[in-house]
């Protein structure tokens, strides 16, 4: 069995955080002798699944251009019962494996408790689990869909320019190399955006009712988020793009979403090894409201804009001065108090 404290301490609330804090990129550090590990770590893990997934979407899933070339019910409804099946199979794994069974009990989880031990009325059916499913497989994945369907339709009907991999293999390799930069720039400032106080309320209070998130909650949104989130996909008509490079930033949105929300920091592969989850900087993003807004990516986006947090308890004392400020700026143009 793994021992969880040799990578971190647990509270008296039984709250898991890791030792090392979170670190950036060596491209925002500089530390460029890091930079081959970086590079490695980016083309393998997460992304190699998401890779496997887009290849297999591409060779079984898609239909052929021909047949996207016409706008018809029979291709979109088989997409869609498709990308459905495929969200609910692969968050319901990680769901089913972490939080039902607890295979790993508590070992590595930042958030002492389970979402199943605490029901709210702020989901339905007072069930965390439930509201952020239902929400998953029936708001977003369908929006997400019929965003992916549409600019599938514009390229294949030549109502826009694309690139193929024949005439322009540089093009098209480099945006498919660059996607996941693109997404997380994208993700970062539509983040910011829906974090301001009369979108947040309406619309992605939704999303951060699971402070303690786990699986299902990587795309329980309100619709109008899960029609930004996805909007990345929409940017490729101007790009001149490829049909494979929508469909690998539709999975990337979609099954990338998984990392910031699986709830524990490694996961255990049998008794003796276990791998990082890269989940701690969104975490912390659930847990704060105000920071990390686009994790530790590639560019360090958030460190740009002053809401990084990397995880330390001198990360929390800059939090808090940032909050202090902000409340006394907010006082005295409204002339209330600071608390």
């Amino acid at each position: 069995m793994v021992n969880d404290l040799s990578y971190g301490t647990r509270d008296k609330r039984g709250n898991w955080r890791p030792d090392a804090p979170i670190g950036l990129s060596p491209l925002s550090t500089g530390a460029l002798k890091k930079l081959p590990g970086f590079v490695a770590g980016y083309l393998i893990g997460w992304n190699t699944l998401y890779m496997g997934i887009a290849l297999a979407y591409w060779a079984w899933v898609l239909p052929e251009t021909e047949v996207m070339a016409s706008l018809e019910w029979g291709w979109t409804l088989r997409l869609l019962a498709l990308n459905i099946a495929g969200a609910a199979l692969f968050f319901g794994a990680f769901e089913l494996r972490l939080y039902r069974q607890r295979a790993q009990e508590r070992r590595f989880k930042y958030n002492g408790t389970f979402p199943a031990e605490k029901p709210s009325d702020v989901f339905w059916f007072r069930s965390q689990a439930w509201d952020n499913a239902l929400r998953s497989l029936f708001v977003t994945v369908p929006i997400g869909t019929a965003i992916m369907v549409l600019v599938m339709w514009l390229m294949a009907s030549g109502a826009v320019p694309t690139s193929d991999f024949a005439s322009n293999p540089v093009w098209v390799i480099a945006l498919v190399l660059f996607a996941p930069i693109l997404h997380e720039g994208y993700f970062f400032f539509v983040h910011r955006a829906i974090h301001w106080e009369p979108l947040y309320k309406r619309v992605h209070s939704v999303h951060h009712n699971s402070i303690n998130p786990s699986p299902w909650a990587s795309l329980s949104m309100h619709p109008v988020e899960s029609t930004l989130y996805y909007g990345a996909l929409v940017l490729q008509l101007a790009l001149f793009s490829n049909p494979f490079v929508v469909l690998w930033l539709f999975v990337l949105a979609t099954f990338g979403a998984i990392v910031g929300h699986i709830g524990f920091d490694r996961l255990e592969l049998g008794q003796e090894r276990s791998v990082t989850s890269h989940a701690y900087a969104h975490y912390l993003h659930h847990k704060y409201f105000e920071v990390n807004y686009c994790d530790d990516g590639v560019l360090p986006w958030d460190q740009w804009f002053g809401t990084w947090h990397d995880g330390t308890k001198e990360a929390d004392e800059r939090m808090k001065a940032r909050f202090r400020a902000k409340r006394e700026a907010r006082a005295q143009r409204t002339g209330g108090s600071a608390k």
